[in-house]
């Protein structure tokens, strides 16, 4: 049985596989973006991405995207999955894996400026707004008190 309201069929979008990392300092502040991609509105996020390579995990996507974005390395064996989170927003199928890194205070820098305007460690009780969507549900997996977007499946880690 199909749900007549979810696409289907050759004009589908592929789904998106991912993973947000979150980069605690270990004083109660994490990493955020201040992310302007083009075509999107303003919006912060934390460092990550897609999973790109064939046999690629989770926690090795989220290493990657890290490093990519921010110039921050940190080995994938020290990377935790919270949870996988499951949402349609706009019409999309995405599967993002709410992945916690180890603390760390390295320098983050700008490698993607097409991307991020800049890095900042923001307090966890004061984090700024709008929040890009699928950052926002790895905060949720993560701060008791962080609300989850609507729409979004979580599946405990």
């Amino acid at each position: 049985m199909t749900d007549a309201r979810l696409p289907v069929g050759p004009h589908s979008v592929p789904p998106l596989v991912g993973a947000g990392v979150i980069v605690p300092t270990g004083d109660g502040r994490v990493l955020i973006g201040r992310r302007t991609t083009a075509g999107e509105p303003p919006t912060w996020s934390l460092p990550g991405g897609k999973v790109d390579h064939p046999g690629e995990s989770f926690e090795q996507a989220a290493a990657r995207e890290l490093a990519e974005e921010t110039g921050i390395v940190l080995p994938a064996e020290e990377m935790r999955v919270l949870a996988v989170l499951l949402d349609h927003e706009l019409g999309r199928t995405r599967v993002t894996a709410a992945v916690l890194a180890p603390p760390s205070l390295a320098e983050a820098l700008v490698t993607e400026p097409h991307a991020c305007a800049g890095w900042e460690r923001l307090p966890v009780d004061a984090l700024p707004e709008p929040m890009f969507y699928p950052s926002a549900q790895v905060l949720a997996a993560w701060l008791p008190n962080y609300s989850a977007p609507e729409g979004t499946w979580h599946y405990p880690g």
